[in-house]
């Protein structure tokens, strides 16, 4: 504790699994395929919704958000992750430490709040069809967009804020992918009262608000679906459904474990893998996600590929 109240930590050592170093390198190129996979899906994505009249929905409207989204969250964390695999380690600055950290909590948190958006999407169509266009009109869904960045920015400004204006002092090897809470809160001086405070409060208004509303929303669609008479129409309006919830379970269920439990002496070889979860797998997966179940997107797509052939046509 002498050793940590006295040399005042100026920049960040970041080594992931380095436990193993023979991981190295097929970690690099495993990670390296997903990332360029997660960019070309989220990005194939957009343009999809862009140039396909017949995805210009509300509901469209909010998964092109979170592709865009997704592109962002994904480049915040995996380049970074990439060089620390590669070199076995590197420095970052108390600055690029804090900027990463802000923009990762900026991007999670926009896309916790789009995909309780796409919820309530989801239930305004199941529920209240004859009101839909009423309520989801074009204005409504960009004041819910706009709402959405803008409460991602003050989480992450407050919680960046709090959480750097702390003391680093001591060793200043951090044993994870990127520069995130928990394993910043284990090389403070002192008392670290207030920025438990702050995760919890995070949580609170952000996590499980959003899940809440989420659970809230599918709980009145699956009311709604089993009082469709055809077997056909239930299985439809479910299937429209599902994709969302299976995003929605990964993307949370990994966060939640990770900010919802004790702050442990150090972060296990499980939390790493986690964190790998909702940083680079979700990202990845929910391209793939919302194309497979939907008829919408597949049919788009296949236009898409289609077109080419048709202008090459004599």
């Amino acid at each position: 504790m002498a050793r940590r109240n006295h040399t005042i930590v100026s920049e960040f050592f970041l080594t992931a699994f380095s436990e193993h170093p023979e991981w190295g390198l097929p970690l690099f190129l495993l990670f390296l395929g997903f990332y360029v996979i997660t960019l070309l899906g989220n990005a194939g994505m957009v343009l999809l919704i862009r140039v396909d009249g017949r995805l210009h929905t509300p509901m469209y409207f909010l998964l092109g958000h979170l592709s865009f989204v997704d592109i962002c969250y994904s480049s915040t964390i995996v380049p970074q992750m990439l060089v620390v695999l590669l070199q076995r380690g590197a420095a970052l600055s108390y600055t690029c430490c804090a900027a990463q950290f802000f923009l990762f909590t900026f991007f999670a948190s926009i896309d916790c709040y789009l995909l309780a958006l796409m919820a309530y999407d989801r239930y305004v169509a199941v529920c209240r069809p004859l009101l839909y266009v009423t309520i989801m009109t074009e204005k409504a869904r960009w004041g819910f967009v706009a709402g959405a960045y803008g409460a991602g920015f003050s989480s992450a400004f407050v919680r960046t804020v709090t959480a750097f204006s702390l003391s680093f002092c001591g060793d200043n090897e951090i044993d994870f992918i990127f520069c995130d809470l928990p394993p910043l809160l284990k090389l403070t001086c002192g008392d670290s009262y207030t920025q438990e405070v702050v995760i919890v409060v995070f949580a609170i208004f952000v996590m499980p608000i959003c899940v809440v509303a989420i659970l809230v929303s599918y709980l009145f669609i699956v009311v709604a679906i089993m009082r469709i008479p055809s077997a056909g129409g239930r299985a439809k309006t479910f299937s429209t459904c599902a994709s969302h919830l299976t995003a929605v379970s990964l993307f949370f269920g990994t966060l939640i474990f990770m900010y919802l439990r004790g702050n442990e002496d150090q972060p296990s070889e499980g939390d790493r893998v986690v964190s790998v979860l909702y940083t680079v797998v979700t990202p990845l997966l929910n391209p793939f996600i919302y194309s497979l179940r939907n008829k919408e997107v597949k049919e788009a797509f296949k236009k898409a590929l289609n077109r080419p052939k048709a202008s090459g046509r004599p």
